[in-house]
């Protein structure tokens, strides 16, 4: 069920990276940051490593230097996956943390950002994440949705999906492989009431946009322009 790909290149977790805060939110522990004055939220979802990866929370923090209220819940409860633990591979992970709860966890988070004065909330999420997004892009209250390198995620979740929604994918990718990809995006333009979005980027594995090498600067690039892209999609439909 899961590829050896969901796993690569780990990231040193630190709760106390990025320039924003750890509180409770909407019964959550959660990585904030931005301002509420500009009333548009972004939530993001992790991958399977969890809401204390630095470059996601960097990543996060882009986000709100582009005009947006971002928050980070740790849906995983505080038990990211870990690749050195033998006694619990993946597999046997993913079991006790299934993406219907992470949808389900993440009500109450997009009701207190309304709470707050939100008034337009997009999603975006990672690898686990995206499944997570795939469930509550089907909802009307959601403004935009971005999937980056998505695992489990369907042709029956795209065909479902009701907010304006971005794919950008992977060219090395065994979780969402182009050919899925694709699939989705067929699915998408016979759905001319949802804006979309689908790209696949040429030479870069699963995971890259949150887990790339800092040292590689092609691989830092095509990072960076999925950021852009994504906040591009935020800035055209969350508003």
């Amino acid at each position: 069920m899961s590829g050896p790909q969901c796993c690569e290149n780990p990231p040193t977790l630190s709760s106390s990276s990025g320039v924003g805060t750890v509180e409770n939110f909407g019964g959550l522990k959660t990585y904030i940051t931005g301002s509420l004055d500009s009333k548009r939220g972004i939530l993001l979802v992790s991958d399977i490593f969890g809401f204390e990866a630095p470059k996601l929370r960097k990543l996060a923090d882009k986000v709100a230097s582009a005009g947006f209220y971002v928050v980070v819940p740790d849906f995983l409860y505080a038990d990211p996956y870990d690749p050195e633990n033998s006694e619990r591979p993946l597999q046997v992970w993913i079991k006790t943390h299934g993406a219907d709860k992470g949808s389900d966890d993440a009500k109450p988070v997009i009701a207190a950002l309304e709470s707050k004065g939100i008034s337009a909330v997009g999603i975006a999420g990672f690898c686990w994440g995206a499944k997570v997004v795939a469930q509550l892009a089907k909802a009307d209250n959601i403004k935009a949705a971005v999937m980056l390198h998505p695992s489990f995620v369907t042709v029956d979740d795209i065909k479902e999906v009701k907010a304006p929604i971005a794919v950008l994918g992977a060219e090395i990718d065994k979780m969402s492989p182009p050919e899925l990809v694709k699939q989705f995006e067929e699915v998408l333009s016979a759905k001319p009431e949802v804006d979309s979005h689908v790209k696949i980027f040429p030479g870069v594995a699963h995971g890259w946009t949150v887990r790339y090498n800092e040292e590689d600067e092609a691989a830092v690039k095509s990072a960076e322009e999925a950021h852009q892209d994504m906040i591009g999609w935020f800035t055209k439909h969350v508003k």
